[in-house]
C-alpha cells in the first residue's frame, strides 16, 4: 500500500486528488493537506472584490467533499518538508510519511518587494485570496460613495496579467452602470511593453483588440512600469511618475510557499519547484509539482514578467502528476506524459470580454513559434466564462478532475489538447 498526499486544495490541488483517487486501487491512501476548510474559485474573486457576487457562492466544503470521495483530509499548513526521509510536518506538531507528494499549495505574495504595496500594512487592494477580496470589496463600496482617482495595474514579476485587466475593465463598466463614470480617472499600470502581452507575446489580435477596448473607455496608460513605491495618496514609478490614487489593485508578483524556501535544494531562489518533463522533481524522487509552485521560464523584459500559469495549464499538470504516479505505482501500464502546457482564458470585461489562446504557452526551443496563438471578442465570452465557473463548482461537489469529456470538448473546440508521451525524461 502507498501513501500519497496532495499538499494544497486549490485549483490544482482538489481535482489532483480526485484524479488520484479514481485511478488508483483502494489499498492506497490518498491525503489532502490544505491550511484552509474551503475550496475557492479563485477567478471568481474579481466579482466578489466588485460586489457582483457573494464569495460563499464560489466557496465549497473541504471537510464533506474529502469524505464523501474517499480522500482523507488534514487542515493544517505544511511547516516542515524533508524530502530525503518522505516526512512532511503540518504546523510544527503533526507528521505526516508519503511515499509520492504533488505539491500544489499555490503561491505567496511579494507584497513585501515594493514599500506600501498590499493590503496587508500596505495602501493598495489584491484579489488574489478570499480575504483579499473581500478587504477589497469593503474599500470599493466606501469609493463609490466618494469617487476619484482609481489605479489598477501590475507590479513588476508578476506572471498573470488576466485579472488586471478584468478588474480594470469590470471597475469601469460598473462605474457607468452606476453613473459615476464622469467622476472617475482611470489609469492602468503595468510592467508589459504593450497592452495585451500578458506575460506571452505574440498573440494574434491580442494587442490590438486590448489596447483598442482600453484606450475606448477613456482609461490613461502606463506600460514598461515599474512601481518602486505607495504612499497613502501616490504610486511613485522608476521612470519619477506619481500617479494619485483613492482606491487601488495592484496584483503581486508571486513567491513559493514558505516551506518550499527552507527545503535545500527543493525550488529555486523564489521558491518555485524545477521539475523534469514528468513534472517530478530532478533530484528528489517522488516529488511532484504542479500549477504556481512550479519553475518555469521567465519573459525577458526590462521590469520581469512572469510566464503565465493558466488554471488550465495547472490542470493539466495535475493530470500528467496523477498518471505518472499511476505508472509508478504499477496502477496502469502506459508511457509517462508530460502536460503540453497548451492554455485558453477567458476574460470578463463587463459588457464584453476577450478570449486568449496559446497553444503552447512555451514557443518551440528552436523555431521560437507556437502552433497557433490568437485572440478573440465578443459578449459571448462572458457567458462562456460564467457557464464554466458553474460547470467546475458542479465537478467539484461530484468529484470529478478531468473528465474524458471536457478533454475532448477542449480539442473540438480550441483544438487544445493537455497531455503528450514523455519522449525522454532527462531533458
Amino acid at each position: 500500500m502507498a501513501k500519497v498526499i496532495v499538499i494544497g486544495g486549490g485549483l490544482g490541488g482538489l481535482p489532483t486528488a480526485y484524479e488520484l483517487r479514481h485511478l488508483l486501487p483502494k489499498e492506497h491512501q490518498v491525503i489532502l493537506i490544505c491550511d484552509r476548510p474551503q475550496f475557492t474559485f479563485i477567478p471568481g474573486l474579481i466579482r466578489v472584490a466588485l460586489n457582483l457576487n457573494e464569495l460563499e457562492n464560489i466557496q465549497l466544503d473541504l471537510v464533506k467533499l474529502t469524505k464523501r470521495y474517499g480522500i482523507e483530509w488534514i487542515l493544517g499548513k505544511v511547516t516542515a518538508f524533508d524530502p530525503e526521509t518522505k516526512q512532511i510536518t503540518i504546523d510544527e506538531k503533526q507528521i505526516v510519511d508519503y511515499d509520492h507528494v504533488a505539491i500544489a499549495p499555490g503561491a505567496s505574495f511579494a507584497f513585501d518587494a515594493v514599500p506600501g504595496l498590499g493590503p496587508e500594512g500596505g495602501y493598495t487592494h489584491s484579489v488574489c485570496s478570499p480575504n483579499h477580496a473581500l478587504e477589497a470589496r469593503t474599500a470599493w463600496l466606501k469609493f463609490l460613495e466618494n469617487p476619484g482617482h482609481l489605479v489598477v495595474g501590475a507590479m513588476a514579476g508578476v506572471s498573470c496579467f488576466g485579472p488586471a485587466y478584468e478588474f480594470l475593465l469590470m471597475a469601469e463598466w460598473e462605474l457607468r452602470r452606476r453613473g459615476l463614470r464622469d467622476k472617475v480617472s482611470i489609469t492602468f499600470v503595468t510592467p508589459e511593453p504593450y497592452l495585451g502581452h500578458l506575460g506571452l507575446d505574440g498573440l494574434s489580435n491580442s494587442r490590438e483588440l486590448t489596447e483598442t477596448l482600453v484606450r475606448k473607455r477613456g482609461i490613461e496608460i502606463a506600460t514598461n512600469a515599474e512601481i518602486i513605491s505607495v504612499d497613502a495618496q501616490t504610486i511613485a514609478l522608476a521612470d519619477g511618475r506619481k500617479i494619485p490614487f483613492e482606491y487601488a489593485m495592484i496584483l503581486p508578483a508571486f513567491r513559493g510557499v514558505k516551506f518550499i524556501e527552507k527545503v535545500p535544494k527543493l525550488g529555486n531562489k523564489k521558491g518555485f519547484i524545477p521539475v523534469l518533463p514528468t513534472y517530478e522533481h530532478p533530484q528528489f524522487s517522488s516529488v511532484y509539482a504542479l500549477g504556481v509552485s512550479v519553475a518555469l521560464p521567465e519573459t525577458k523584459q526590462d521590469c520581469g514578467l512572469g510566464l503565465p500559469k493558466t488554471g488550465q495549464m495547472t490542470e493539466a499538470m495535475g493530470l500528467a502528476v496523477t498518471h505518472n504516479i499511476g505508472v509508478s505505482l504499477g496502477a496502469i501500464a502506459d508511457n509517462l506524459k508530460t502536460p503540453t502546457l497548451e492554455a485558453i482564458c477567458f476574460a470578463e470585461f463587463g459588457d464584453t470580454g476577450i478570449i486568449y489562446v496559446a497553444a503552447p504557452v512555451l514557443p518551440d526551443a528552436k523555431t521560437g513559434k507556437r502552433r497557433y496563438a490568437y485572440a478573440l471578442q465578443g459578449r459571448w465570452v462572458n457567458w462562456a466564462k460564467a457557464a464554466f465557473e458553474k460547470y467546475f463548482l458542479l465537478k467539484m461537489k461530484l468529484g470529478w478532475g478531468l473528465p474524458w469529456f471536457e478533454i475532448l470538448g477542449l480539442q473540438i473546440l480550441f483544438g487544445l489538447s493537455l497531455l503528450k508521451n514523455c519522449d525522454s525524461i532527462s531533458e
